[in-house]
C-alpha cells in the first residue's frame, strides 16, 4: 500500500486499483471511523467501479486505517484533510479526476473542490443540510462533546448517548484509535463553505433514514446545478446499497 509524507510530517496511505477505461480516476474519501476498506472495498464500491472499467484511488485519511495518528487535535481538521487530498492529486499526476467524499470525506470533498480545479465531477454521500447550517457534518445529531466521552470511556456499557455508543461500537469493531479520532472530533469543521463557488457537476446521495444526512436537497441547493438521490439506508447501510452503486456509476459515466 503506498504511502505519501504529508506536510507536517504525517504519514498519509492510500491504495489504487488499475481500470480498462480513459476516463479520469475516480478518488475515493472515507468517513469519520472509516478507513478505504471499510467504506469502499467491503460494501463493493471498489468492485462495481474497476468492473465499469475505472480506475480507483482510496485515501486513509490521518488518523485513520494505516495512515499515521497522532494525538495533538492541531493536526486534525477536514481543512488539512483536504491538503492531504491535494498532494494525493499531485502525485496521481492526472489532470482531471472525479471526487467521491461520504460523511466526514464529503466535507473534505466539498471543501477541495472549492480550491482545487482538477475536480470533474463530485459526489458527496451522508451528509446534508447541516453543511450549509452547521458548516460541517451534522453536531446536532451527535456534538463534539458527547462523542469525545464516548471515546475516552473505559466501559463502552457506561454510554448514555445513544448516537456517540454507536460511534464508539464502530470504533471497537474497526480497531480505530481512540485518541486519534477524539483529536479529529475536537477539530470537526465548522465553519461556512463556500458551496456557491462550486463549478463542477455534483450529486448529493443520501440515505433516507440517515439522520446525519437531514434535509439533503438544501445541500444540493446550495451547490450550483446539484443532483439530489436519495435512496434506502441510514448513515452507515446506505453506502451498501445497491442503489448507492447505481446511482453513483449513472452520474460519474
Amino acid at each position: 500500500m503506498p504511502s505519501f509524507q504529508a506536510g507536517d510530517g504525517v504519514e498519509i496511505y492510500y491504495q489504487t486499483w488499475e481500470g480498462s477505461s480513459s476516463q479520469p480516476p475516480v478518488v475515493l474519501h472515507h468517513g469519520f471511523i472509516a478507513n478505504g476498506l471499510t467504506n469502499w472495498v467491503l460494501p463493493g464500491v471498489v468492485d462495481a467501479l474497476t468492473a465499469a472499467g475505472r480506475r480507483v484511488v482510496a485515501i486513509d485519511a490521518r488518523g485513520h486505517g494505516r495512515s499515521g495518528k497522532p494525538h495533538d487535535p492541531s493536526f486534525y481538521g477536514e481543512v488539512r484533510m483536504s491538503d492531504d487530498l491535494i498532494q494525493l492529486l499531485d502525485l496521481i499526476g492526472e489532470p482531471a479526476v472525479d471526487l467521491v467524499g461520504y460523511s466526514m470525506g464529503a466535507i473534505v470533498s466539498l471543501i477541495t473542490a472549492t480550491r482545487e480545479t482538477r475536480i470533474r465531477r463530485l459526489v458527496v454521500g451522508g451528509v446534508g443540510s447541516a453543511v450549509v447550517e452547521l458548516g460541517g457534518v451534522d453536531t446536532r445529531v451527535i456534538g463534539p462533546d458527547p462523542l469525545r466521552e464516548a471515546l475516552a470511556a473505559d466501559d463502552p456499557a457506561t454510554i448514555g448517548n445513544p448516537a456517540a455508543a454507536g460511534f464508539r461500537a464502530f470504533i471497537d469493531a474497526v480497531g480505530g484509535d481512540r485518541a486519534a479520532l477524539a483529536a479529529q472530533a475536537a477539530r470537526m469543521h465548522a465553519d461556512p463553505i463556500p458551496l456557491d463557488t462550486i463549478g463542477v457537476p455534483a450529486l448529493v446521495l443520501a440515505g433516507r433514514d440517515d439522520v446525519l444526512a437531514g434535509r439533503p436537497e438544501v445541500l444540493a441547493e446550495a451547490i450550483p446545478g446539484a443532483q439530489l438521490a436519495v435512496i434506502d439506508g441510514d448513515h452507515l447501510g446506505a453506502v451498501r446499497e445497491p442503489a448507492f452503486v447505481k446511482a453513483l456509476l449513472e452520474f460519474l459515466s
